[in-house]
């Protein structure tokens, strides 16, 4: 198998990924559900820091834009109907 990671020691990866293979399916995507928090923290981190003066909805919204693209969160948050 071709290593995953060019700084992880083969002997390591290969322990990891068994490892995960042993995982039952609800730790898997409960460690997915973790890094896809992460993710979103530290993007609204960032938006934050960009443009501190904004409020949380102007934050919520600029997630969307990076989220779903500027062009389904214009359709989704900015419609005006």
């Amino acid at each position: 198998m071709n290593a995953l990671s060019a700084d992880t020691h083969s002997k390591m990866e290969s322990l990891q990924i068994q490892i995960i293979r042993h995982m039952p399916a609800w730790e898997k995507l409960s460690i997915v559900d973790d890094l896809n928090e992460t993710v979103r923290s530290l993007a609204i981190c960032g938006i934050r820091q960009r443009h501190p003066a904004a409020t949380p909805a102007e934050v919520h919204r600029m997630l969307a834009g990076l989220v779903l693209g500027e062009e389904l969160a214009h359709k989704v948050y900015d419609y005006a109907g």
